[in-house]
């Protein structure tokens, strides 16, 4: 049968959540509010900009504002985090026997598209990858579970039949409503901090195209 694997980007393709953090707590002193490291995991962590704004700044928010201040924050991110850009360990060899083994693969993040840009540029997937999704391309974000339905149809393979790979709570609950295997990636968590998974992994070093296949193998 045919199968995809689906990747969010942040804490999955790399472990870029201790540069968000510190971006964010940086944009925010400069808007004159003060975060925790703490708060900043929960409410920052596989969270959409969107929600993520209008929690810290405590109101809702025009489209055309949060589109601003998504640019000034991701904007800052990306100047401190391209010069450091680092896939998980095991990742590029992963991904070369998945499409060795006809497998479609997809990257669907809830960051800006620059942000995903940033990454291609520094990653070399571009070329392997037949779905990339970003925050424009969806009106409800993660936990919904849109992101991951639309990269099933880009890739053109049931979502029954896709394995999403998430580090997040709102990101493995949009692939489970999704109906897809998930694989939680701890970077950011333990398992016992997440919605339960149908497998976790630290990196992909011991992980594999027969691990995918025997995954979607299970009921």
């Amino acid at each position: 049968m045919p199968f995809a694997v689906i990747f969010d980007m942040d804490g999955v393709i790399a472990d870029t959540n201790p540069t968000h953090l510190v971006s964010w707590k940086k944009y925010l002193l400069e808007n004159d509010i003060e975060a925790t490291d703490s708060d900043l995991v929960v409410h920052m962590f596989g969270k959409s900009n969107t929600y993520i704004l209008e929690y810290f700044f405590k109101r809702k928010m025009e489209r055309e504002e949060i589109e601003r201040r998504q640019w000034e924050k991701e904007g800052l991110f990306r100047k401190m985090y391209e010069p450091i850009v680092k896939p998980l360990n095991g990742l590029l060899a992963f991904i070369d026997d998945l499409k060795a083994n006809g497998v479609k693969t997809g990257i669907a993040t809830s960051a800006p598209v620059q942000n995903l840009d940033m990454m291609l540029r520094k990653v070399e997937l571009r070329s392997k990858m037949e779905s990339l999704l970003s925050w424009e391309d969806v009106v409800n974000h993660k936990p919904a579970p849109d992101v991951y339905l639309q990269s099933a149809k880009n890739v053109g393979v049931p979502i029954e039949n896709c394995v999403v790979f998430e580090d997040s709570t709102s990101g493995i609950q949009a692939g489970l409503a999704a109906g897809a295997k998930v694989v939680g990636v701890l970077t950011s968590h333990q398992p016992s901090e997440l919605p339960p998974c149908h497998a976790y992994i630290e990196n992909y070093e011991a992980v594999d195209f027969d691990f995918i296949k025997k995954l979607l193998d299970e009921n």
